[in-house]
């Protein structure tokens, strides 16, 4: 069941952020988005890295008034990431690691291809074992 490759449960349609916008902006975007992070590209659609909404409170915290700072100056650069053929499982495990809730898909350019949350695991392995919802129907999912 965990052999699956990923790309067979990413979300493809990713909501993204780019290095050269503001603080400010990021945080209204993951706000009106209700995302707690987001893949930072460059403008050829590379991932280069992630931003969180801890990374915005801490650098808020730590610099007030940093509204108007670029993001690539707050997010984080060593991303974990996974290829579209990874397999469900290695995506499982690093959930279960507590560090990560969003991990980047990108191809062997580094190109970004979807993301896949934890949430999309567990969705998956619900169902495989039941095929109809049990108490939620599809339009709640």
């Amino acid at each position: 069941m965990m052999n699956e490759a990923v790309r067979t449960i990413m979300t493809t349609e990713v909501v993204t952020a780019y290095p050269e916008q503001t603080v400010g902006d990021v945080a209204r975007l993951l706000l009106r988005e209700q995302l707690q992070q987001l893949p930072v590209v460059d403008a050829t659609g590379k991932l280069v890295g992630l931003i969180t909404s801890y990374d915005l409170w801490r650098d808020c915290r730590e610099n007030p008034g940093s509204e108007s700072r670029p993001v690539a100056e707050v997010m984080n650069t060593h991303v974990v990431k996974l290829a579209p053929t990874d397999k469900v499982g290695t995506a499982a495990e690093l959930f279960m690691d507590k560090r990560f809730k969003t991990i980047p898909v990108v191809n062997r350019d580094g190109l970004l291809r979807g993301v896949i949350t934890a949430f999309d695991v567990i969705r998956y392995t619900l169902r495989k074992e039941y095929r109809e919802p049990i108490l939620y129907r599809e339009e709640l999912l």
